[in-house]
């Protein structure tokens, strides 16, 4: 059984994630610290927990207790806790903040996008959970990237739901301004370009193109659907075959011939993508839930490659009818 702990346990993401671990034949959480909240039972943030465990936050860190750690952190806090506690050498560690996934050399986290970096994950320690928009946006470039296609400019649209903005109320995530609303932010300077960048560079040594991303928010809870058009002259037949090669032996992201919707994805940890050719243009749509295979489906998902489990334990999540 792999011992875990979570630091950060009262956001969206982390009740994600004590929602997976509590179901996960392989897992016991030991500890979920938050200084906040110390001493209260986590249904009591967690209120769709209810029924399935009686755990309650700590503001202890038995570190030496367990085998994996989670951190559902702020931006910065991973890299704090990192450089002023004393770690144990042997222990695993998943990071869902921004904090190590640029590669460097003050570091030895490996970038945790199973579908580029499997076997890595699988003999690393450290693992950085990529973030959601560039989860969604990565996986539909991959297959041209491996193929040395990216060598004009790309253009990406895409939308994600309110609970990316984190579990914190503002004037852009309360209900009253997101419902019946979408609006534009971060439009060309989203922090999620350079990972992207990183990652394909990693699969075409030349791609050196601009990626001009608009990211919207839009009304909805969870989620995110995005649109990508890149320039090519191959034949859409080719493009298809060329992107169910790469993705053959993954069990999450799937080519999907008709049509896509938000709705496939929600309370899963697909990533689903449908090509279009128009001309010289080839539209690549992706979606994921943001929430998961957009955070912590994805950080389960990198749990299970550093434990030589089959990847899809505790994953095997289905979208809801409706």
């Amino acid at each position: 059984m792999i011992k875990v702990g979570i630091i950060g346990g009262a956001g969206y993401t982390a009740g994600e994630l004590i929602r997976l671990l509590i179901n996960h034949p392989d897992a016991e959480i030991v500890f979920i610290h938050s200084n906040s909240h110390a001493g209260h039972r986590i249904t009591e943030v967690h209120e769709g927990l209810y029924g399935e465990t009686d755990l309650t936050f700590t503001d202890a860190l038995p570190l030496n207790d367990i085998d994996v750690l989670f951190f559902c952190t702020a931006h910065g806090d991973t890299r704090r806790f990192m450089e002023s506690h004393n770690v144990p050498e042997e222990l695993r560690i998943i990071d869902l903040s921004m904090d190590y996934r640029l590669k460097s050399d003050d570091h030895d986290f490996i970038y945790g996008l199973p579908e580029l970096n499997r076997r890595a994950i699988c003999h690393s320690r450290h693992v950085a959970n990529p973030g959601c928009f560039a989860t969604c946006i990565q996986l539909g470039l991959l297959p041209l990237a491996k193929n040395l296609m990216l060598n004009d400019d790309i253009m990406v649209n895409a939308i994600t739901g309110s609970t990316g903005a984190g579990v914190k109320p503002g004037a852009t995530s309360h209900f009253s301004w997101r419902n019946n609303n979408i609006s534009v932010y971060k439009a060309f300077e989203h922090q999620h370009v350079p990972e992207i960048k990183q990652s394909l560079c990693q699969l075409q040594n030349s791609f050196r193109s601009e990626i001009d991303f608009i990211p919207y928010r839009g009304d909805f809870p969870r989620g995110i659907f995005a649109t990508i058009v890149v320039k090519t002259q191959v034949a859409q037949e080719e493009l298809e075959r060329i992107y169910e090669e790469y993705y053959a032996e993954d069990s999450f992201t799937h080519l999907v011939r008709e049509n896509i919707d938000l709705k496939q994805v929600v309370n899963t940890n697909k990533c689903l993508i449908h090509l279009e050719k128009h001309g010289n243009k080839l539209l690549v749509v992706s979606c994921i839930d943001n929430l998961l295979k957009g955070a912590s489906g994805q950080a389960v998902h990198n749990m299970n490659l550093l434990f030589n489990l089959e990847e899809t334990v505790g994953l095997k999540l289905k979208p809801s009818a409706f």
